[in-house]
């Protein structure tokens, strides 16, 4: 049983919604040295190490042969690492970064039509209609682009960013039906099996990368280490201490902070579409999990 969250478990929270929203604009400062399959490559690679050397240090032992659980490390390696990491690097090229952050909010919203289906979620009127209002936002971000799909690169990263957000809920399904496993481990194999795909993929399409600089070549080493690595610790020690409800508050910060950091700091443009889009996804997210909000915040 967890307990209430403590100030620990605030600042957690609120260094985890940084972290995450933060991470759109270090893949475009690693995008100014270094194509999409590198950085999609060295994310993964440098956070798997990472957290073997931790599971080596913690004395984790690898889970024992089990195909059903072995398939669902490499399902969810392949939804939760490899295919979004490699959508979001790739879209970041023609989209700001604020566009991709804004994406992901639309996560929790396709988690509850696919757990309705195929988990043990039932979706109901309110859920419904918070669903319903949040995608109509995320028409709202796209729905420009939709227009002008061929006729130039940005429609279609604008749908890979999307696409990626879509990777991360199938993933998040995967996780609750994976059969039981330390979730440290789980983090540190699904890496490795992101690391396993691109590898061989950024070797024969972009080569071996060299140093590029230091800003593109100190972001390319973060995204390693404080997003993918530090931040799966830091996540799952919030849901250890104060359960997994408190974490969804990290959904509701990572857009913001992703156009905060955009503008400020790579001085990006944010259309109109950009706030009343958030202002849509942020409230369909509050009413599909309202109840759960409540008790959060105010208490039973």
């Amino acid at each position: 049983m967890v307990d209430q969250p403590n100030s620990r478990d605030w600042g957690g929270v609120i260094s985890l919604g940084l972290i995450w929203g933060g991470t759109f604009m270090v893949v475009a400062m690693a995008l100014e040295g270094y194509g999409p399959v590198t950085v999609a490559t060295a994310r993964t690679t440098l956070g798997a190490l990472t957290l073997l050397v931790l599971m080596a240090v913690t004395r984790r032992r690898l889970p024992s042969p089990s195909r059903k659980l072995w398939g669902s490390i490499i399902t969810i390696g392949v939804l939760s690492t490899a295919l979004p990491f490699l959508l979001l690097s790739w879209g970041q090229q023609y989209v700001p970064s604020a566009f991709a952050g804004l994406s992901m909010a639309a996560i929790p919203l396709m988690v509850l039509p696919l757990a309705h289906f195929f988990s043990d979620e039932p979706l109901n009127a309110r859920r419904m209609f918070g669903v319903t209002l949040g995608f109509s936002g995320a028409l709202v971000l796209i729905g420009p682009g939709l227009a002008q799909i061929g006729q130039g690169s940005e429609p279609v990263a604008q749908l890979a960013c999307i696409g990626a957000a879509l990777c991360y809920s199938v993933a998040s399904i995967f996780t609750r039906r994976c059969p039981p496993i330390d979730p440290v481990t789980l983090a540190a194999l699904t890496l490795v099996v992101g690391a396993v795909i691109l590898l061989p993929i950024m070797l024969m399409s972009e080569g071996v990368p060299s140093w590029q600089g230091t800003r593109p070549g100190l972001a390319i080493i973060a995204l390693g280490f404080v997003p993918t690595a530090f931040a799966t610790l830091l996540r799952v020690s919030i849901i250890r201490s104060a359960g997994s409800v408190f974490l969804t508050l990290v959904n509701y910060q990572v857009p913001i902070w992703s156009m905060i950091f955009g503008a400020w700091i790579l001085s990006e443009a944010l259309p109109l579409r950009f706030y009343i889009a958030l202002s849509m996804i942020l409230t369909g997210l509050a009413i599909s999990q309202w109840f759960s909000l409540r008790k959060l915040l105010i208490g039973r």
